[in-house]
Parts: structure tokens; sequence; C-alpha cells
């Protein structure tokens, strides 16, 4: 509405009507001697919309008035996305893939949209809370408690609790995503990594959500990209690692199956594996709130290679039938995946969604991960080609939606050939929220800050003068002790396993006696 009337301003004063060319170029002006490019956005009160013709005829009131309405669309779609978060409860179905996403992906729908970016948000907090310093006696952990995980990271009003922190052991062919410290052996384990956590929703989040939401968060890795070069490339079956499928056929990448699957008896964090962490979790959270006459939602979160756990332990909770309330009824299974690589074969695909799980996939269309491995044989071949490479161990098949994105749409990010920076979560946060569909304008839908992209990159153009990588620790985590000496603070306990987590796996089958 806003631009239709820009464009009947613009005929009364002689000026094209044509508006694509608005966001970037200079309007034409009255007076040839001056240039009037359009001014940067900015917060207008909505009365100044009833200026009368006769002030268009000003060449800075003409620039005032293209300023508003543009702000009043703004506006106007941001009203738009708060009217649909209020739908939520009616509509989480839907956004959680019920029919795959139909006619939401183009142009986006404002709720799916600040979803997404929602449950993304889940996956950047296991970044912001790694303690990857090299120096700390707590290198590779999580630096805060999981009682009060979302206020330290400042996110007190996020409505969800920590019920469970996840850990994996070192793993032989995944060598890269594990940190090594240089404290030696006073770190807090020799052997785990923090990899992870499971929360629920609580009461108030609940109701704006329309249901109890169980949110599995998987941490990707914080070595750059060299992770990749730890992928052998090689499937194995699913059953082969403990997970129960009745199809040999199923493979996953082998790499990805063992760092889940993994576990060190002599390991007080890892006795049990990240799987039996995660699933004995799951079914006690499950039961208890279906038990209350709730629905119950899973949602399954990660980035780069936590999205390849996020894609494996999704598809894990439904073959072990974990996703069914008490009463017999099917628990809604989502994974929101970020930049997450190729985790199986086409079997595993067709295992994958024909246990209804649902699946949808944000990348970045310049960003490499996403098209490893399965480089040659993958879900873009040819289908008869597809099915005689089907019997290779290098034949991958994505699973899911994909929502492709291009970081050259956003004005905020300059050029660079830094991989990492394609690759970065907080930069594909950043896309979504200016990403409306295929030919629409880049524009922030949420406001969200672009500042958030440079946390742990180099990205932005520097003239918004934002330094690179600026999250860090204040004074990098040491503190002044009573004799003026600068030491590390000590941290409280850090959490292993609840009691009760022999108890569920015995009720899967899945116990271990040594541990009891």
């Amino acid at each position: 509405m806003a631009i239709a009337r820009l464009k009947l301003l613009l005929h009364f004063v002689g000026l094209p009507r044509s508006l694509p060319s608005l966001a970037q170029q200079p309007l034409p002006c009255p007076h040839p001697a001056r240039s009037l490019p359009i001014p940067v956005l900015r917060a207008v009160p909505r009365t100044a919309k009833a200026r009368t013709l006769s002030a268009v005829k000003d060449d800075q009131s003409l620039s005032s008035i293209i300023t508003e309405l543009e702000q009043e669309q703004e506006e106007d779609e941001t009203a738009a996305g708060e009217d649909a978060a209020r739908r939520l409860p009616e509509r989480w179905r839907e956004i959680h893939g019920r029919d795959d996403w139909a006619g939401l992906l183009d142009p986006v729908d404002p709720l799916l949209r600040s979803e997404l970016i929602r449950y993304g948000e889940f996956a950047q907090a296991c970044y912001d809370s790694f303690d990857y310093d090299p120096f700390s006696r707590y290198y590779g952990s999580c630096k805060y408690n999981r009682r009060s995980f979302f206020s330290s990271l400042g996110l007190e009003g996020i409505g969800y609790e920590v019920t469970r922190y996840l850990y994996a052991t070192s793993n032989i062919n995944l060598p890269n995503f594990f940190t090594k410290s240089r404290a030696g052996a006073k770190i807090w384990s020799q052997r785990a990594n923090w990899i992870g956590y499971v929360a629920v929703s609580n009461d108030e989040t609940t109701a704006r959500l329309g249901r109890r939401d169980i949110v599995v968060a998987w941490r990707g890795t914080v070595t750059r990209l060299e992770w990749i070069a730890d992928l052998m490339d090689f499937l194995r079956p699913v059953s082969s690692v403990g997970i129960l499928c009745p199809d040999p056929s199923v493979k996953v990448e082998s790499g990805f199956a063992e760092l889940y699957t993994d576990k060190d008896p002599t390991c007080r964090f890892c006795k049990y594996s990240a799987r039996e962490q995660l699933l004995s979790e799951v079914r006690k959270l499950v039961e208890l709130h279906s038990r209350a006459g709730e629905e119950v939602s899973i949602s399954v979160t990660g980035h780069s290679l936590g999205s390849a756990l996020a894609m494996l332990s999704a598809y894990d909770i439904a073959e072990m039938g974990l996703n069914v309330g008490e009463g017999g009824e099917r628990v809604a299974t989502t994974v929101f995946s970020f930049s997450g690589p190729r985790v199986g074969n086409g079997h595993f695909k067709d295992r994958f969604e024909g246990l209804g799980i649902k699946a949808i996939r944000v990348v970045n269309v310049h960003d490499t991960v996403p098209k490893v491995p399965g480089i040659l044989f993958n879900e873009r071949v040819p289908a008869f080609l597809r099915r005689l490479a089907e019997a290779l161990p290098w034949s991958y098949s994505h699973v899911g939606v994909e929502l492709p994105l291009d970081h050259r749409r956003s004005p905020f990010l300059k050029e660079t050939v830094d991989p990492s920076c394609f690759h970065n979560l907080e930069a594909h946060l950043h896309l979504l929220d200016g990403y409306h569909g295929k030919g629409h304008r880049f524009v922030l839908a949420s406001g969200r800050d672009p500042a958030l992209v440079n946390k742990a990159c180099d990205f932005l153009k520097e003239h918004h003068m934002v330094p690179p990588f600026w999250r860090q620790d204040e004074n990098k985590g040491m503190t002044r002790a009573h004799d003026g000496r600068w030491v590390q603070s000590d941290r409280q306990e850090v959490d292993d396993h609840p009691e009760d987590t022999h108890h569920h796996l015995q009720r899967l089958g899945l116990a271990d006696d040594q541990h009891h």
C-alpha cells in the first residue's frame, strides 16, 4: 500500500513509476545540478505520510517521503510477523514441516523465518558457551552451569530450561573435532568434550508455543573447517554401531556414527555414549509430559558437524520409537539444520523420511560443507546413475527440504575468499532475517543486529565499524585473587549424568550393567 502511494506521488511530479531500483540508485531530480540519493532508513512518525502534494515537489521533502513510506512498509512487514507469531499455537505443525514446507519458502513465511532463527540461536548457544581456550583448565567443557546456561548467555527470556548436558569421547576418525588443551593433567577431562544439551520449554513458553517443546542442540566444530579433511567418506550400516534398523542397506558416514555411539568406561563423562545420554533423556521427557496430557514436539538443531549429529540423532529417536507419547500419539520430530554435510546414503534418506521425521536445511549456496561428502554421487545426479551408485561406499544423499540463501544478497557483508565466513552460523541467521524470497529485496525483518555476524569471523563491511572476532571472555577468564595475583577462577563442578540414566537405558534395552 505504501509503495502504491509512492508511485502515485512520483507520477504527479513527473518521475518514473518503476520502483525496483529505488533502493540501489539515486532518484531523478527536477534540479539536474543536484543529486538526490536515498537517505538511510530511520524511524519516522507515521503522521508524516499525511503531507500534502505541494510538499512533495521540494526535493528534500520528496526524499523524506520516500524514506518514510519505505519505513512504513517495513513496519507493516514487522507487524505482520508479530501477528503471525500470535498464531503459532495453531500453525506450529505446519511450521515444523507437516506439509514439507510447501508454499512457505518463496516468499518466505514470516513465522517460519522467526522460528528458524529461534532454533538457530539454540545451536549458536553451543558455540557461545564452549570453552575452547587451550590455556584453560576447563578446555573442551561448557563455560556455564546448566541451571544458569541461558541467563549466562544473556538469553533469560528464551523460555527453556536445560535438563541435560551431552558429552562425546574423542574419536579417531574426527580428531579435529576435539580440542587439545595445553593444561595437561590439570584439565577437567582428558577424554571428553561437551557436545550439546537437551532443553525443554517452561510452562509460559509452552502456552505460547501451543505444545511442550523438547530441544536437542548439537555443537559444531570450533576448529574452522579442518574436520572436513577427517571425513573418511566411508559408509557403514547403522546397525553395525548399535542403532536398531532392520535394513542393512541403510548406511551413514562412519565418523559421524562413531562420534555419536562411542563411549569410554574409564571416563566419568563418557561412560555413556552421546547416543545413550540423549535417548535416556528424551525418553524421560516425552513420558513425563505426554503422561500429563500435554502435546509434545521434539526439535533437533545443529550447525556444521552438529547438523550431522542432529540428523543422525533424530533418525535414531524415531527408529527407537521414542517419538510416541504415552497414549500412542505421534510426537512431531523435526530437524532444523544449518550448513550441514550429507550424513548417509539414499537408503538412509528413504528410511529417515519414511519414519515421518521432517528436516529443513538452511544453507549458503557458496558454502562448501553442504556439498560433502559425496561430491561425485549424490541426490543431484540422475536417478538411474544414483541407483547404480548405491552399492558404492561414497554415494550420499541429503534428506529433507533445502532453503538456499546467498550471502551476496546482503548489503552488510563484504566480498571475501574466507570459506569459514560462508559457513558461519551467525551469518546464516543474518541472511535468514533479510531473506524474503527469490527476487525480493534484502530487508532485515526483525532488525536482528548485523554486528552479531562478526562475533567469530570477519565478514561485515568495514564501514560498519564492527571489529572481527569480537566475542571474548572478559580478561580471558582471569580474575584477581585476594593476594593481588591474576589466576583462572574456579568453576562450579562440571555436570555429568543424572542418576536415573541407567534406569531409563534399562527400559530401552541399552543398559550396560557395569555402569550401575
